[in-house]
């Protein structure tokens, strides 16, 4: 049988690959301090994985990112470089790892290919962890290139699911209104939402981007990073309003126009990967997985990360 290590085991698509793969070693930070070598090859010493899909990060919002800007290079640094040192010389035929939208260019052309990954610096907010994700596609290059390594790069664009992060100082977008809504219904309050709801995003289903990194190991032994996501494009306010629909929200949407919108849309290619064998139809629908995840969140509150 296969030994499938995934690290970052505990997080929103560590535990949707839990759900679809229950036969993976999952590990989190609360078994192994991947910053530390040591502990890392005593994780691969231990588990002898044959394939790691490599999750684990040390992951903020904007804000905390511009606090902690050395902390978020060095620690990532640290995890990556140990996690894919570690599986070289313990002869992992495969790692999969993930990195994240924000490594592409700040000023760039749409849609993002991803050719365009180096072509110039990531937006200042966060420019130290986009970095240290970037030098993880480059260390997987390096790797390939000198010690022959099957390590391959994934570029996921907006995930969202169960189990995801709705600390309403520090979570993405859809979390972050999920639990607004969900404090505005109890307290039979309206909820105030930044723009006018016009700006387009992708947003990928996590039990959706387990099932690609499974497809992956399997079917992509390239070089290149691929861009995963759904490339299905959702305004905010379409995204608010289904997030009302299924937390059962009663009150008003007040949209503050004083507040920016954001950019209109950030859309993503991801050719590449139905090129090699994913099908557009194997994303969920948007709706039943905004349903899904609403029907989580409900179930599981006050005991979700973030939620008190």
């Amino acid at each position: 049988m296969v030994r499938t290590l995934i690290t970052g085991g505990s997080g929103m698509v560590g535990a949707a690959l839990k759900r679809v793969y229950p036969e993976g070693i999952y590990v989190s930070s609360r078994d192994f301090d991947l910053r530390i070598a040591a502990q890392t090859e005593g994780m691969f010493a231990e588990y002898a994985p044959d394939q790691v899909i490599h999750l684990a990060a040390k992951v903020g919002g904007i804000q905390a990112n511009m606090d902690n800007l050395g902390d978020f290079y060095r620690e990532n640094i640290l995890i990556n470089s140990n996690v894919l040192e570690a599986a070289r010389k313990y002869e992992a035929k495969k790692v999969v790892s993930m990195l994240s939208t924000c490594i592409y260019p700040d000023k760039v052309t749409y849609p993002l290919t991803e050719e365009q990954i180096h072509n110039g610096p990531p937006h200042s907010s966060n420019y130290a962890y986009a970095y240290a994700k970037r030098m993880l596609d480059i260390q997987s290059k390096a790797y390939r290139d000198q010690y022959g390594c099957n390590f391959i790069t994934v570029v996921p664009n907006n995930l969202f699911g169960e189990n995801d992060n709705y600390d309403l100082n520090d979570s993405h977008v859809m979390p972050a209104i999920m639990h607004k809504m969900f404090l505005a219904e109890q307290n039979k309050e309206d909820v105030t939402l930044w723009g006018d709801g016009s700006p387009l995003r992708e947003f990928t289903y996590s039990f959706d981007l387990a099932n690609i990194l499974l497809f992956l190991l399997d079917f992509y032994d390239g070089e290149e990073p691929l861009n995963v996501g759904n490339t299905g494009e959702h305004s905010i306010k379409e995204v608010a309003e289904l997030i009302a629909k299924y937390m059962n929200f009663s009150g008003t949407i007040v949209w503050d126009t004083d507040k920016p919108s954001g950019q209109y849309r950030k859309p993503s290619d991801n050719s590449k990967l139905i090129q090699i064998g994913w099908r557009p139809e194997m994303y969920t629908n948007f709706e039943k997985a905004i349903e899904k995840s609403c029907k989580w969140f409900i179930e599981n509150y006050p005991n979700v990360r973030g939620g008190m």
